[in-house]
């Protein structure tokens, strides 16, 4: 019998206690597991969603449970770039604990995400060359936005040929699109993998999660920004064009980005609600594809970019 789930907020709450129970059941490590703990599993919970729109719910619980298990090798592989993050970032804390490198030192912290990697690329392996391939592929994309990034946030970067708000945005975009995007991407793809599709389905399921990951990140640092936290990337580059100064990187102080927040909050909010709904409007585009057949889990695909960044935005009182 198929399982029936009244909404998409059902949907995802069954099946982050599904993964759960799978991650405590795959990694015995209790470090690891420490590291896993507490995440909204987004990346995992988009994976099934994808997998269920394209079996329709009909797939045995032998083939739900093998998914469930390359949902792992993607929590891995996010937690892993968590760890390393804190690290570049030098953040102190990650969801309200002290961030691994502070607790074990640097050189523990690198090693125990490689230990994370490894893991992961044994489980994806064990899923086929395809999904192997595809953990590969998107770890490198990661990597080299990261080092993008870090690249990009040298404070004698000097960002001559961003003159416009939209060419900001543009490269602001280059960057979360490796960073971020790319893991969205690549567990919508795995999704569709899992459940034994082939073809064109498979890029349209990677280019719906990469949308949703787009609209994802652009929502997370709006929230960071208008909670006066110091954010990275070409947010400053933009904070500068609005006060109508060069698009000059340099470090601020947390109260001047609550002040030129606040003083240009509309317009950036503006601007960012604008590049969040287009993506979002991409994504539901990708959702009503031809090639996904008709079931609920179709519509729930169609709701989840709205019902994902509006869980976000709900931090700062916005939905879009």
């Amino acid at each position: 019998m198929v399982k029936q789930y009244a909404n998409l907020d059902e949907f995802f709450d069954a099946t982050k206690f599904d993964i759960e129970d799978k991650i405590t059941k795959i990694i015995l490590d209790g470090e690891i597991v420490s590291i896993l703990n507490g995440g909204k599993r987004l990346r995992s919970l988009l994976a099934a969603l994808a997998f269920k729109a394209c079996t329709r719910g009909k797939e045995t619980e032998k083939h739900y449970q093998r998914s469930l298990e390359g949902s792992v090798s993607i929590e891995l592989a996010h937690g892993a770039s968590l760890v390393h993050d804190d690290i570049i970032d030098k953040d102190k804390t990650r969801r309200g604990k002290d961030a691994v490198h502070v607790k074990q030192g640097v050189g523990k912290a690198i090693l125990t995400g490689h230990k994370m990697l490894v893991k992961g690329f044994d489980i994806a392996l064990s899923h086929g060359k395809e999904v192997a391939s595809l953990y590969v592929d998107s770890w490198n994309k990661v990597v080299n936005g990261e080092i993008d990034e870090v690249d990009f946030n040298k404070s004698s970067l000097v960002l001559k040929n961003l003159s416009t708000k939209s060419q900001i945005f543009e490269a602001y975009n280059k960057i979360i699109d490796l960073k971020t995007a790319v893991l969205f991407s690549s567990a919508c793809k795995a999704g569709a993998i899992e459940a034994d599709m082939k073809g064109d389905i498979l890029n349209v399921f990677a280019n719906y999660g990469r949308e949703i990951g787009l609209a994802y990140q652009l929502a997370d640092d709006l929230v960071d920004l208008a909670q006066g936290e110091m954010i990275d990337s070409v947010i400053i580059p933009l904070l500068n064009k609005l006060d109508n100064k060069a698009a000059k990187l340099k470090a601020f102080r947390n109260w001047e980005i609550k002040r030129k927040f606040s003083k240009h909050k509309d317009k950036i909010q503006e601007l960012y609600i604008s590049e969040i709904k287009r993506h979002i409007d991409n994504a539901i585009e990708l959702s009503k594809s031809s090639l996904i057949p008709q079931s609920d889990y179709k519509k729930m695909l169609t709701d989840a970019p709205n019902y994902i960044i509006n869980k976000m935005l709900g931090e700062i009182k916005v939905t879009v």
